[in-house]
């Protein structure tokens, strides 16, 4: 597509976005992308919740219940919006995307943020080895294949609060004081905290759609078109995870129970289990495959560069998300969420 520019454009051609509907927009990363978009005070909101659902986003914006099963009603709460966000859990119904998808070109919304909260989508091998990348390409070609909306990825890594609470996913288990390190635990990753992805994420919608002519040298959302965005709040390896760990928590390694696996060795292990049909490894797969020793799969910042300083992203205080990371490890966070099993 050859460079357009706001200059050429219609007197009605709008150079900004306004208008954003989030699916989601409640949901573990939704309610920080929602909170961020209206702290910009810029932009009109709407969350695209299913009938009858009980959550319950943050004040200020507004609700379109839709039924996917009817897929009009899809269209109908998209229609006269800019952007479409979508954010939605791995345990969502299959196909839901592309039903928003194909709604979203129905209704005319020029761009879609799909499902792409996490690591580097260019990587194929990677997205075949942790499953859910092929989905995850299909509906960006879907996206492109229909004609009418363009797409940008967000490649933020695993969210970090998450992820160094969940027990074992950063093989630190929080509230059991263990680890267990992947290798020799120095193989670094790029995570990002929740509040950054969606200071990313509004900082980037608040962007020029163009360039006003050929001599604007600046950054536009034109120029994330169909590609990802690389952002990051830490760049890390287990030991330096643990560091933060332990000063927060006042502990030395004599308070921990220290091991250490291969992570190729762990990751194989996972893979069996879930071929048998346990789908409780799945998140074992994911992250291990982060940690293979220099592999840097899930160091985009190595391969790709980093988008932070392009959208004004703040840098931000390790030992202060750790201290979130610690509340929601000691507070049965994730029992809360899947179940004690």
């Amino acid at each position: 597509m050859a460079q357009q520019y706001a200059c050429n454009q219609p007197s009605t051609f709008k150079n900004h976005i306004q208008n954003i509907a989030i699916v989601g927009a409640a949901g573990q990363v939704g309610k920080f992308i929602s909170s961020a978009l209206l702290e910009k005070n810029k932009f009109k909101i709407t969350a695209i919740t299913r009938e009858g659902s009980t959550n319950t986003p943050v004040p200020g914006i507004h609700i379109a219940a839709v039924d996917y099963d009817k897929p009009d009603t899809l269209v109908e709460a998209l229609k006269d919006h800019d952007v479409l966000i979508i954010t939605m859990s791995v345990r969502a119904p299959p196909g839901q995307s592309a039903k928003l998808i194909e709604a979203a070109a129905k209704a005319g919304v020029p761009w879609v943020l799909p499902n792409e909260f996490g690591g580097d989508g260019t990587n194929e091998e990677l997205g075949r080895d942790i499953v859910i990348g092929p989905g995850k390409k299909k509906d960006r070609d879907l996206i492109e294949s229909l004609g009418v909306s363009s797409w940008i990825g967000i490649a933020c890594g695993f969210w970090y609060e998450y992820s160094l609470a969940g027990p074992g996913l950063y093989g630190i288990d929080i509230a059991k004081r263990e680890v267990v390190f992947f290798d020799d635990g120095k193989q670094r990753l790029n995570t990002s905290t929740w509040p950054q992805t969606g200071r990313a994420i509004a900082q980037l919608l608040s962007l020029p759609i163009l360039p006003q002519d050929e001599n604007d040298k600046n950054v536009t959302l034109s120029s994330y078109r169909n590609r990802f965005v690389f952002v990051s709040s830490f760049t890390l390896n287990q030991r330096e995870m643990l560091d933060s760990v332990q000063r927060v928590t006042g502990t030395t390694n004599a308070d921990w129970e220290i091991s250490s696996v291969p992570a190729k060795q762990r990751f194989e292990e996972a893979q069996k289990r879930m071929a048998t049909g346990d789908y409780r490894a799945f998140a074992t797969v994911l992250y291990t495959r982060a940690f293979f020793p220099g592999d840097n799969a899930a160091l985009f910042e190595v391969t790709h560069g980093l988008d932070n300083e392009k959208l004004g992203l703040p840098k931000e205080d390790l030992d202060e998300y750790t201290k979130e990371s610690v509340k929601l490890a000691e507070s049965g966070y994730f029992a809360k969420i899947f179940g004690s099993s």
